[in-house]
């Protein structure tokens, strides 16, 4: 579960870093884009506002210098030829400009009007100021006094205030250019900031999310400890107490052992040592009758001692296990415990090679059942059921006897748990189901080595 949670984190900051990328260029691009349209508007309205000014300064410059002309001619006085000359003067440049300014058809030929007009009123002036200094009085005043100054002072007058209202709606043009810019501008970094406001908030969730998932993964984490910390300490309960139980079993099995060789072997022996005694003394006493009866009473101490070492081995290692196989010991011991109990016996054995440590341990588990089944479970029949399924051996013991609650076992039964346990030692499962007045039903599961040295069964 880490390993998602862990992806989750680092895609989620990876998102939010290339969003905050994103957002960044686009408010730099936005930012960007509207400065290059202002700016250009904005070059574009100092070009038109300087043809607008251009156009009024020529005919101001041409009204200044007619000024100019009329003020000399009316007094004489030079001073007043200053302006007219500064106008002469700064007319060509002005008409210059204009002209670089208005270079299509329209615009063109009207220029070259203005500038033919201006010329003409230039030389107009000019002509009527030396006309003045020649002392041709009649001549100036006889130019002055008809309408051809004053209908190219219009022409020109007219032509500069249409290029003016030209430009001066141009210049309307671009000024609304800059506001439609600034606007852009304006909503473009609105809309990105309620995107990122937006966007603030879905990382807000995800992130409270991603927060909200770690706590859960914690804990589940605490959780998951604590159930396996119980788990060890039950375990480690109950390995403490099946180690003890261990401990007294061997040590009570060392008693009994040592009991049984000391009444029974002994008594067997102590026996066949007085018949002995006796016998020696009926043949001294020459008695073969007698002799005879004993020699038949030590032969019968020396079969029951005999058999009593076969079951001391039988009890400490089953022989059947080693010299038959774990099928033919398992039947007979499953015959054996039905012969004592009355048990209608079922079974179906497959033929199972596995090493001594594993053949051990599933005699000892159906040895351990079958004697519970015939202390504990009043049945009538017993089910024994040994498998070979795909490389692991299944061994099944299943009774109809009375049956019982497991979850209800109190401590102290160290059966069943002695079985698990060697079970889980060797890398297999145990497991147990019963109910009252349903049986009982033990299965292991234990993987199938193949053994080196164990013998055939035959």
């Amino acid at each position: 579960m880490l390993d998602p949670l862990l992806q989750r984190a680092s895609r989620h900051r990876l998102l939010s870093v290339l969003m905050a990328m994103v957002a960044g260029a686009a408010v730099m691009g936005v930012a960007e884009f509207t400065y290059r349209l202002a700016d250009e508007a904005l070059q574009a309205e100092r070009v038109r506002q300087a043809a607008k000014l251009d156009a009024l300064r020529l005919s101001s410059l041409l009204t200044d210098a007619e000024t100019a002309q009329r003020g000399y001619l009316i007094t004489g006085h030079t001073d007043y030829l200053q302006p007219m000359r500064n106008a002469q003067a700064q007319i060509p440049e002005v008409l210059k400009r204009l002209s670089r300014q208005y270079t299509s058809t329209g615009w063109a030929d009207l220029m070259r009007d203005v500038r033919a007009r201006t010329d003409e009123k230039l030389s107009e002036l000019d002509e009527t100021v030396q006309m003045y200094q020649r002392g041709a009085h009649e001549g100036w005043r006889a130019v002055t006094s008809t309408n051809m100054g004053k209908e190219k002072m219009d022409a020109v007058r007219q032509a500069t205030e249409r290029l003016a209202r030209y430009e001066e709606d141009r210049i309307g043009d671009e000024r609304r250019a800059i506001f439609r810019a600034l606007a852009l501008g304006r909503y473009g970094v609105h809309a990105l900031a309620v995107l990122s406001l937006l966007w603030l908030l879905y990382f807000l969730k995800k992130n409270e999310a991603l927060h909200q998932a770690r706590r859960d993964h914690a804990r589940l984490l605490g959780e998951e400890r604590d159930r396996l910390d119980a788990e060890v300490r039950r375990r480690t309960a109950e390995l403490t107490d099946l180690a003890d139980h261990l401990t007294r079993v061997r040590e009570h099995e060392r008693a009994h052992l040592a009991r049984e060789l000391h009444d029974e072997l002994g008594a067997l022996l102590t026996a066949a040592k007085l018949d002995l005694s006796r016998a020696r003394r009926q043949l001294a006493r020459g008695q073969p009758e007698e002799l005879a009866e004993r020699l038949g009473h030590m032969a019968t101490l020396i079969d029951e001692g005999i058999t009593l070492k076969r079951r001391i081995i039988e009890d400490l290692r089953p022989s059947a296990l080693e010299h038959l196989g774990l099928c033919a010991a398992l039947e007979i011991l499953a015959r054996e415990f039905a012969a004592r109990s009355g048990w209608t016996l079922h079974l179906a054995l497959d033929e199972a090679r596995a090493d001594a440590q594993a053949s051990l341990a599933v005699y000892r588990l159906v040895q351990e059942s079958l004697s519970n089944a015939l202390q504990h479970a009043q049945a009538t029949q017993i089910w024994l059921t040994l498998r070979l399924e795909g490389g692991w051996m299944r061994v099944q013991v299943r009774d109809d006897g009375r049956g019982f609650d497991p979850a209800a076992v109190p401590p102290g039964h160290h059966g069943l748990l002695g079985m698990r346990y060697r079970m889980e030692s060797l890398g297999g499962t145990l497991t147990l189901a019963s109910a009252p007045g349903q049986g009982t039903r033990i299965e292991a599961r234990l993987p199938q080595p193949v053994a080196q040295d164990a013998p055939a069964p035959g």
